[in-house]
């Protein structure tokens, strides 16, 4: 698919979603529930990315170790390791990647610099919405209506 991950971000601009490493994951839980996200950007005051935390990790490493979401930090629970993407790449890239690396979410940096966050709900409705235009487009040729009748 050729669109790129720039135009997916403009067709759905939000904000990021982002706390800082102290923060707790209580602090993390209640911002994703307020704006129906599944993951949150943890990155330092001057906007430096150091990690992403998600219902994974509430699941995995505060859940599962059973640790007081109160008091845990960030930094202590969130997943070190991002995979990210930069605007320029396609939907087709992004899918790869998170098929790849079974990751939900992906920043998107420009540089050094976060400029959004996609998930697989967004990848997957861009490419929804390319095969229905597909679909539409070969269903209009079929019945002779696909571009114009030159000299006729």
């Amino acid at each position: 698919m050729a669109e790129s991950i720039r135009s997916l971000l403009r067709q759905r601009p939000t904000p990021l979603h982002a706390l800082g490493p102290q923060s707790t994951v209580a602090d993390a839980v209640g911002l994703m529930n307020r704006h129906n996200v599944g993951a949150v950007l943890v990155m330092t005051p001057d906007e430096a990315l150091l990690g992403v935390f998600t219902e994974r990790d509430v699941l995995r490493r505060v859940l599962g170790e059973r640790l007081d979401p109160a008091v845990t930090p960030l930094e202590a629970v969130m997943t070190r390791e991002v995979f990210w993407i930069g605007p320029a790449a396609s939907v087709d890239e992004a899918m790869s990647m998170v098929s790849e690396r079974n990751v939900r979410h992906l920043p998107v940096m420009d540089g050094e610099r976060v400029v959004g966050m996609i998930s697989v709900r967004d990848l997957t409705a861009a490419v929804v919405r390319e095969r229905d235009l597909q679909v539409a487009e070969l269903t209009s040729y079929m019945h002779g209506s696909y571009g114009g009748h030159v000299g006729r």
